[in-house]
C-alpha cells in the first residue's frame, strides 16, 4: 500500500508538471531613438545601492559596538 501511494503522488506530480507551463517572455522595448524605454530597461538600481550599503554600515557598526563592549567587559573583569 505504501509503494501504492509513492506510484499515485509521483505520477500525479509528473503529469501536473507537464499541465503547467511558465509565462512567455514580455515584448522587447521599442527603440529609445524614436521615444521607447531604455535599453537596459527602466529599473531603478540606485536607491537598492543606498539602502544595501546603509545596512552594511548598520550591520558593521553593531558588530564594532558589540566588540567593543565585550572588551570593555574583560578589561572590567
Amino acid at each position: 500500500m505504501k509503494h501504492f501511494k509513492k506510484i499515485i503522488i509521483v505520477a500525479t506530480l509528473l503529469l501536473v508538471s507537464n499541465l503547467s507551463y511558465a509565462q512567455g517572455p514580455p515584448e522587447p522595448p521599442a527603440d529609445p531613438n524614436t521615444g521607447g524605454g531604455p535599453v537596459g530597461g527602466n529599473a531603478p538600481i540606485g536607491s537598492g545601492i543606498a539602502i544595501l550599503l546603509s545596512l552594511g554600515a548598520a550591520y558593521g557598526g553593531r558588530k564594532v559596538y558589540h566588540y567593543w563592549q565585550s572588551q570593555k567587559e574583560e578589561i572590567e573583569d
